[in-house]
């Protein structure tokens, strides 16, 4: 009699585990943006197509906290995922952030060589790591942008630089280039730009829009500094919980949202350049070999710091130098 009973309720368990779920998932882009307008559709879409039993519901606009803080919120069972930039995964792997070592890239040709034959890689990585990710969308390239012309290295010197709270990276470059940089949580850098505290930010035309950095800053050094990226993470153990046809909807759905930011983005970062530029906002172009001297300077803190593992810096330097080779 025991026995069947056992048998009976261990019947019964993959319906208890498999449960109807909502994945609490906050990210610091602003609500209104293509980003969540396009989350929120693909939200939509897995809710209809489960039935209800799987729904997603969004935190936007930084209420959260920062990357840290909703990696910390994940690990507490706050929350179950994130959708970040690419340096919120420094606490997960730090050869996560590859693409955005500074001034690696010089156009978005060879970021497409490289990606097609890395985004894998970095999936691989998180999922390593405890964490199920559904493609990378890109963010554009980050620029200088400041109050006052940037055309060297003695220029930079000058400025208060901002960088993201727990950047490791852009810190040690900045620090090695001569500059002390001021580190701040995403939603503190317009009352920083506005108050004197930081004088320069490095990131996208669309994303200073978006942001309203834009209304602080005069000039843009044009020259990319990094590329910029988003990711979606939902915590591994969580996603787990679904129903195994549940999460191959959700995989399919947040699949064909990323691949569709990482068109828009490009796009919309094209046109918010153009938008800057009508502005009045001045583009500078640094002075001769100063982009070749930060690249080699920044490649060179890379290696004495170790960030990143050998195999993963050495495949990154692989694909550019073989993309280079074939379009010199």
């Amino acid at each position: 009699m025991i026995r069947t009973l056992l048998v009976t309720l261990l019947s019964f368990l993959p319906a208890i585990t498999a449960q109807a779920l909502t994945l609490k998932i906050a990210t610091l882009s602003p609500d209104g943006t293509v980003w969540m307008q396009e989350l929120r559709r693909g939200a939509a879409l897995i809710r209809e197509r489960t039935g209800g039993r799987v729904k997603l519901r969004f935190y936007p606009g930084g209420v959260m906290g920062s990357d840290k803080n909703v990696l910390r919120k994940i690990r507490l069972g706050q929350l179950h995922g994130g959708a970040m930039t690419g340096g919120g995964l420094e606490q997960i792997d730090f050869d996560t952030q590859i693409y955005s070592l500074p001034f690696a890239f010089r156009s978005y040709e060879e970021v497409d060589y490289v990606r097609a034959r890395m985004d894998h890689m970095i999936l691989e990585k998180l999922y390593q790591r405890g964490y199920v990710g559904f493609g990378l969308a890109e963010g554009g390239f980050a620029y200088l942008m400041s109050n006052a012309p940037i055309r060297n290295n003695t220029d930079l010197q000058r400025h208060k630089v901002w960088i993201p709270e727990g950047d490791t990276m852009s810190q040690l470059v900045l620090q090695a280039a001569g500059v002390s940089p001021v580190p701040l949580p995403l939603p503190d850098v317009l009352t920083g730009l506005q108050t004197g505290l930081i004088d320069t930010v490095a990131t996208s035309p669309l994303g200073a829009i978006a942001l309203q950095w834009h209304t602080r800053v005069q000039y843009v050094t044009d020259t990319p500094v990094m590329y910029l990226y988003g990711v979606l993470i939902i915590q591994r153990r969580a996603f787990e919980r679904l129903r195994p046809q549940d999460r191959e909807v959700v995989r399919e759905v947040l699949e064909e949202v990323f691949q569709r930011l990482n068109r828009i983005n490009r796009e919309e970062d094209a046109q918010a350049r153009r938008a800057l530029e009508e502005q009045g906002i001045t583009f500078v172009r640094p002075a001769a070999g100063e982009r070749e001297r930060w690249a080699s300077l920044a490649h060179r803190t890379v290696l004495e710091k170790s960030l990143f593992s050998s195999h993963v810096l050495e495949t990154f330097q692989g694909h550019l130098d073989a993309f280079r080779a074939r379009k010199p």
